[in-house]
């Protein structure tokens, strides 16, 4: 397959997406970028996400590398879309958000069905709500009678069902009694600490936001964690549960977890500091095969397919992948594994 060292269109090394979509509107002070990688299962599907980026390179570089692992991502679900995600530049000024929102999802219905958008870090269920007055291709929003609506509780059930598998594996024991360090209090990550406190993990935290640090401290006796300190503190499991790219030349020889798993997208910053974990006897399991619960939630929604109780059995298969995974990779590097094996399924 071709590789483009193009940026615009791929990120290096990796073959062009099918489509980069940029709009913008004045009126609302919308300015997004619409990646779509792949559609070769079916449409792309992923979430939206709103950040203050530093440029607007920044925020191209960010679409292309989430929208390749939603194809990733939704390949190994077994989901029949493909990979796409959306990226919103946040406006200096506060905006209208409703406004923000029905203007992006206007874009979104100008793609035709080839993007489905969903709730991702910066956008709620209320935006997906004012992104559906304009458009049919969204999800994670509440049905009435049915499952759906927001997806992080499921995502943090599925990275909590691999982090158990992943201990049971490296560790030869359950939970209980266990060291996780969570980076990142958000909706997901402490859906997980409810989870893990829950089994009897020992849990340490940080967060930029120190309410919600208190808030894990006195509900889940959690040890309080300076944010700069959390991936070098000692853990048996290391879970970033923030933004990307967390994983990296600077931070990776100061891990000190043997196990790293995470609900935080492109925790990787290269594939290198992912070959550089492995060599340092680090198990670290990649976020586009742990953290599939909120779209498998987001596409079943979608599709009005199934039932609450067979999305949650869909999303428990995600330790058998897990399992899986571990039984293939024999002494490569998992996430290595877990590329090759995703990248065959996207076709």
């Amino acid at each position: 397959m071709h590789r483009s060292p193009d940026t615009l269109f791929a990120l290096p090394g990796e073959p062009p997406h099918e489509q980069v979509s940029m709009f913008c509107d004045a009126g609302s002070g919308l300015r997004t970028i619409i990646a779509i990688h792949s559609t070769a299962r079916g449409p792309a599907f992923g979430g939206c996400r709103v950040w203050s980026y530093a440029s607007d390179a920044d925020a191209l570089r960010d679409a292309l590398r989430l929208s390749h692992g939603m194809s990733l991502k939704n390949a190994l679900a077994g989901l029949p879309f493909g990979g796409g995600k959306a990226v919103i530049l946040k406006p200096v000024e506060t905006p209208e958000r409703a406004s923000l929102f029905q203007a992006f999802g206007k874009r979104v219905d100008m793609l035709g069905g080839r993007y489905i958008t969903a709730e991702d870090v910066g956008s709620t269920t209320d935006d997906m709500r004012a992104v559906q007055r304009n458009t049919a291709f969204v999800s994670g929003i509440p049905r009435d009678g049915s499952f759906g609506g927001d997806p992080s509780p499921k995502t943090a059930w599925g990275v909590f069902l691999a982090i158990d598998e992943a201990v049971r594996h490296v560790m030869k024991r359950p939970l209980d009694g266990v060291t996780v360090a969570v980076q990142g209090l958000g909706s997901v990550g402490m859906a997980l600490c409810r989870h893990l406190h829950a089994a009897g993990a020992r849990l340490k935290v940080s967060d930029l936001d120190q309410d919600r640090v208190r808030y894990a401290q006195s509900t889940f006796a959690a040890m309080p964690v300076d944010s700069d300190q959390i991936l070098a503190t000692p853990c048996d499991v290391l879970a970033p549960c923030a933004l990307g790219g967390v994983l990296n030349a600077s931070s990776v020889p100061r891990v000190a977890a043997a196990i790293v798993v995470g609900a935080s997208n492109n925790q990787l910053l290269t594939p290198a500091d992912g070959d550089a974990l492995h060599a340092r006897g680090v198990l670290y399991l990649p976020d586009f095969l742990v953290n599939a619960g909120g779209i498998i939630s987001a596409a079943r929604e979608y599709l009005g397919t199934g039932d609450e109780a067979e999305v949650m059995r869909e999303i428990g298969m995600i330790r058998q992948r897990v399992a899986e995974l571990l039984e293939r990779s024999g002494g490569q590097a998992p996430f290595r594994v877990a590329q090759q094996w995703a990248e065959a399924l996207v076709g």
